[in-house]
């Protein structure tokens, strides 16, 4: 029986950010208790935003455009929690997101370590963390992976 994993799905640029260590932490507006090793999902649909576009490195367009499967695994280490927009503005070298979009009361970084890539495979995501059979996650990416979803 294949050992399942669980995965979690970014918009694109955000996934490529985070499995090639442009950041470290990707914030949510709900916290997690799960840790451990976590596949980085592609979502099939990118983040619209010019401004977060603006974040991608030329050398990781193409990366950044790859949608709808798994890209990437880290460690999930913690959970934080950003109260306030000052304790949020002070860790934006790690996530990325712009002060202003902090919300009340709460937003959540889930902390990542050890980020890397892996052969791009087509995969379905899911809503907040989602089960991979590892088999399938782990597979080398075949012909039909190079343009995405």
């Amino acid at each position: 029986m294949p050992e399942v994993t669980y995965a979690l799905s970014l918009k694109q640029p955000w996934a490529a950010l985070l499995v090639h260590g442009c950041k470290c932490v990707e914030v949510r507006r709900w916290p997690t208790a799960r840790r451990g090793r976590v596949l980085i999902h592609a979502a099939r649909v990118p983040d619209p935003r010019p401004e977060v576009w603006s974040l991608v490195p030329a050398d990781l367009d193409q990366a950044a455009r790859l949608v709808g499967g798994i890209l990437g695994a880290g460690d999930l280490l913690e959970c934080r929690a950003y109260r306030t927009a000052e304790a949020f503005a002070a860790d934006r070298a790690r996530h990325l997101n712009d002060p202003h979009w902090f919300r009340e009361p709460v937003l959540y970084g889930f902390v990542f370590a050890n980020l890397h890539t892996l052969p791009f495979r087509s995969y379905r995501g899911g809503m907040r963390f989602f089960p991979v059979a590892e088999e399938t996650a782990a597979r080398p990416a075949g012909p039909e992976a190079a343009g995405g979803e």
